[in-house]
């Protein structure tokens, strides 16, 4: 397929797009965003971290975790990214909450025995956000191998 930029000159690159787009998850299966915004308290249950982790994932005080609207921008923006990796994962299991929990808290050979849950909570989580990514990427390939 051939596209073409406005002032009419051939552009094959725009067609190169879609990978661009695959870091982000494509529907809320786990109702993360059901309210008037991120549930933080639901990414939370749902990983399966403390208020421990959730300091040391975060990189601020253990007594400033907190999930008002003076919820530190620090936690909020990595809350925000478990999210989206969480729902990244359930779209590939189809929106399966029991397979995507499960995922999250079995030991992943991928990841040398650590489950995705322990990646997050011991500071891994930059690894484990690459590690998914390049799972959809393949992913993606394959679909568009076999279509």
């Amino acid at each position: 397929m051939v596209f073409y930029t406005a002032d009419g000159c051939e552009n094959s690159n725009v067609a190169n797009t879609a990978p661009l787009f695959e870091n982000v998850y494509r529907r809320d299966s786990l109702d993360f965003w059901a309210q008037q915004g991120l549930n933080y308290e639901k990414v939370r249950d749902f990983v399966g971290l403390d208020k421990t982790d959730l300091s040391r994932v975060a990189h601020v005080k253990k007594s400033s975790v907190r999930f008002d609207e003076r919820i530190p921008p620090e936690l909020k923006e990595r809350l925000e990214q478990i999210a989206n990796c969480c729902l990244l994962v359930a779209d590939h299991f189809n929106g399966d909450v029991q397979k995507t929990s499960t995922w999250f808290r079995a030991a992943n050979p991928m990841l040398g025995n650590v489950s995705p849950r322990d990646m997050i909570r011991y500071g891994r989580f930059a690894k484990l956000q690459r590690f998914i990514a390049e799972a959809v990427r393949k992913d993606a390939e394959r679909a568009t191998a076999t279509s």
